[in-house]
């Protein structure tokens, strides 16, 4: 096996011993931040314990809650939240994800501490039409997956606890039972369309609260800002939306404070008032000497607002950041008056084994990811994402567009239409302080047809016009954008063409002329999706062999189909090798000509993780989008480290081809090594011979210039670089791999070996060799594990090493095995042979 992903400090360098202090001090500075954003000191419970779920729909809510042993009710099992119901089979190699209802349900002890106080349950998303049942009665329904909703349930429980004083079924004395039923069903009347390229989750797949409130508390509260004197000084206003459902009038206390990053005080001020009814300045003041956040220093404001009503105090707290943006007409993007390229990436609420129902420790990791690889901004596609994932780009410096789902399909009915709009308010209004927000996204591809019998351009032009019109009167101080709808691009303030060169369209040497001709055809340009889809562990010796039959073409927008593997026009989508070794050189190239493009305000290319999509089944991973610079469980493919090399001002150094265990080639021919680095120097060895330095030019394609020709031996090489910056040696990176020069012939037979990880679980390898015995190095055929007895696939997951029907990397494929005793292996090719291998536990 090739050596792991590790890089290695080599000296003692105050460089190096700065850049992990640093990194530290980043991330216990964003854990303060999202610790301390939201709802503080209030009585508020996560309710993550105690829930039951059954994938299906029942009678009614009385078949959750009611005690017997008739056999034919439905069967619940214990869950946690945040829980997704299609975490597994939206990746299902052998059947479509299921699309239908499913219920919850989990019993509450309501103990309200307010004086006439409300009780309500939160909801940070659940997918996709969601109703809510205390006991048998429906006190909510909500339409959409990824907006907050509250519902409150003070009257409904407060009736079942006094009707049921000795409970009910399986429900105890005292406690108030709630049922949940969430429905990700077909629905051609609500956003997103299916047509859209990404799976349409259901459940409760992020937070649910229970939180106490008093009589009268705080609702939306927003901080909005105009910077004075040359951005240093800032003229701040809070307004308060009330939570007053039995609308009495009360004497109401308000105070705010704001702190610095250190928590210093800087301003406050208290109000006494009379409650009121409507949206409400409770506050202006001026703050001086402010310091500005960007993307290299994010720095953050609190304001601790209080609430005092009866007596009984609500408090939250809020990060805000005091920044300038401008995208200059047919010019670059300017960050507090400095010009800045925006680096940016995407994503997807979309995890290995979980599906939408991520961990705050998978997010964490994920962004932080992201920041390591230097990136400054995220395209949060297609909807709006947690605020936990919000918080972290505050923290982090990371720029956001973020997106209602609109997206494909046409425009539907009234319903469609007001929950559209609906999701967009919603979208702003919860969304509104997070100073790493620039950009509020309105559709996406809307100019896909498919879901109604007509697709009427007027109609569409005519809603994008008035969700522009309420994006900027719900936020004046944002931009609005939309990708690839031509026709509605004069709407918005910020357009984005499709732009897919090298991939869906022309050659990748085509992005340069491409862009600037879309660019000048817009006052405000951006360039969001671009990139390849690179099957993981699948390299290639000429990547960029089959160029030659893809024209150069003006346009490179993807068109009706061009994501089908099969018709068409030549294109690398369909013709190419799907390789990491063409992934990157496409990246390499495209990161080179934006040096390049003064005019350029940025680009996020398309997607920083690969996720599920019901679209796209015949894929080498079935029903994944494998244009991720990481696998579904953020395993870095090689792409990661080209855009490192690029965008990272930590020091770093990468060979290609980690999981590249065998080359193949003539003997004595020469090969490329390629070294992705930022260093401005790099020295390569190979088999402990020195093959001398090469200097960092990023024009010079590619790796900047860090790649040798050489001459492998046949059997075992091993490689190691060294990277220096201003003359010291910083970093190093090692590999090895096997050369082979043994031509082979086609695949004819399979083999299975095994690996064991642990006593109870096992990696298995399969390899293809030809009739005599050859290693196949370039053999992607399709394979299907199986397993008989007493264990069990690790699959379903959507990854290299977690899919039981896959296609090969190099001549191989493997699979991690959980063991209870003793099984056989499978392996199925409809080219080859099946092939079986005996594995037991270890004892």
């Amino acid at each position: 096996m090739s050596s792991k992903r590790k890089k290695d400090f080599i000296v003692k360098n105050p460089q190096n011993h700065l850049a992990v202090i640093k990194r530290l001090a980043i991330l216990l500075l964003v854990l303060l931040s999202i610790m301390q954003t939201g709802l503080s000191q209030n009585n508020i419970e996560k309710l993550k314990n105690g829930w039951f779920f059954y994938k299906g729909d029942i009678g009614s809510p009385w078949e959750a809650f009611r005690s017997s042993a008739l056999s034919n009710l439905p069967k619940f099992s214990s869950v946690t939240i945040p829980h997704c119901y299609n975490a597994f089979d939206a990746v299902d190699p052998d059947k479509p994800y299921y699309q239908g209802p499913a219920w919850y349900y989990t019993m509450l002890k309501v103990d309200n501490p307010y004086h006439n106080g409300r009780t309500v349950l939160c909801f940070d998303g659940a997918g996709q039409k969601t109703n809510v049942y205390v006991f048998t009665h429906k006190v909510a329904t909500h339409v959409g997956g990824y907006d907050k909703w509250k519902v409150d349930i003070t009257k409904s429980a407060d009736e079942f606890l006094k009707k049921y004083k000795a409970g009910v079924g399986r429900v105890p004395a005292g406690e108030v039972p709630v049922a949940v039923r969430c429905d990700n069903s077909r629905n051609v009347n609500r956003i997103p369309s299916q047509l859209s390229d990404f799976t349409i989750y259901g459940g409760l797949y992020r937070n649910v609260y229970l939180e106490y409130l008093p009589e009268i508390s705080m609702g939306q509260v927003h901080v909005s800002y105009t910077l004075q004197k040359r951005m240093h000084n800032a003229l701040v206003s809070v307004r308060m939306k009330l939570y007053n459902p039995l609308k009495v009038s009360r004497d109401v206390e308000i105070q705010v404070k704001v702190l610095d990053q250190k928590n210093n005080k800087v301003y406050s001020f208290t109000k006494d008032t009379l409650s009121w009814s409507t949206d409400a300045l409770v506050g202006r003041f001026p703050l001086k000497n402010i310091r500005l956040w960007s993307s290299d220093f994010p720095y953050l404001y609190t304001v601790e607002v209080s609430f005092k009503v009866n007596n009984e105090i609500q408090r939250r707290t809020i990060k805000i950041g005091f920044r300038q943006f401008q995208f200059k007409e047919k010019g670059p993007f300017f960050l507090n008056g400095k010009r800045l390229l925006i680096r940016g990436t995407s994503r997807h609420e979309d995890y290995a084994g979980e599906g939408a129902a991520g961990t705050e420790k998978e997010m964490r990791r994920e962004m932080m990811m992201i920041k390591e690889m230097g990136a400054n901004f995220i395209r949060l596609g297609h909807y709006q994402q947690p605020d936990y994932i919000l918080n972290l780009c505050d923290s982090l410096g990371i720029m956001v567009w973020e997106e209602i789902p609109w997206c494909r399909g046409g425009l539907g009915d009234s319903a469609y239409q007001n929950q559209t709009k609906s999701m967009l308010t919603h979208l702003i209004n919860q969304h509104y302080n997070h100073p790493s927000i620039i950009i509020w996204g309105l559709g996406n591809e809307n100019d896909w047809p498919g879901d109604f019998p007509v697709f009427d351009k007027e109609k569409i032009i005519d809603f994008m016009t008035q969700l522009n019109k309420l994006a900027h009167q719900l936020d004046g101080n944002r931009e609005t954008a939309i990708r690839r709808c031509d026709f509605c691009k004069h709407i918005v303030d910020v357009y984005s063409p499709s732009i897919w060169a090298g991939w869906y369209r022309g050659r990748y040497t085509d992005y340069k002329k491409v862009s600037y001709t879309q660019a000048m055809s817009v006052n405000h340009f951006f360039h969001a999706e671009w990139g390849a889809s690179m099957h993981p562990d699948r390299h290639s010796e000429l990547p960029d062999k089959g160029l030659g039959q893809i024209k150069h073409q003006n346009a490179a927008d993807e068109r009706s189909g061009d994501f089908l593997l099969t018709g068409g026009a030549p294109r690398v989508s369909k013709d190419g090798d799907w390789s990491e070794t063409y992934g990157c050189n496409l990246i390499d190239w495209t990161l080179k000509e934006q040096e390049t493009m003064p005019w350029l305000t940025g680009s996020a290319f398309w997607i920083f993780k690969d996720f599920s999509t019901p679209l796209r089944p015949d894929n080498p991973i079935p029903y994944v989008n494998e244009k991720g610079v990481t696998q579904r469980d953020l395993t870095p493919k090689e792409a990661y480290y080209v855009f490192q090399s690029y965008w990272s001002r930590k020091p770093m150094i990468h060979i290609y081809g980690h999981t590249w265990t065998v080359r193949w080639g003539q003997p004595g021919e020469n090969k490329l090594i390629k070294v992705y680095s930022n260093c401005n120097r790099v020295e390569l060895f190979l088999n402990g011979k020195n093959l001398g330095f090469r200097k960092r030019n990023t024009q010079n394609f590619p790796a900047g210039g860090l790649r040798w020709k050489t001459t492998f031996r046949e059997g075992l090489n091993y490689v190691r670089a060294v990277g220096y910056v201003k003359g010291k040696p910083v970093l190093k990176d090692s590999l090895h791999f096997y050369y082979q020069t043994q031509k082979w012939g086609k695949p004819e037979k399979l083999a299975l070996t095994k690996k064991f990880v642990a006593p109870d679980k096992v990696f298995v390898q399969v390899k293809a060799y030809d009739e005599k015995g050859v290693f196949c190095p370039v053999a992607k055929n399709k394979i299907t594990f199986g397993i008989t007895g007493k264990g069990k696939l690790l699959d379903d997951l959507g990854t290299i090493y977690g899919s039981r029907e896959i296609q090969l990397s190099n001549g191989r494929a493997g699979i991690y095995i959980q063991l209870y005793g003793t099984a056989v292996v499978s392996v199925l090719s409809k080219d080859m042979p099946s092939t079986f291998l005996k594995v037991q536990i270890k004892h």
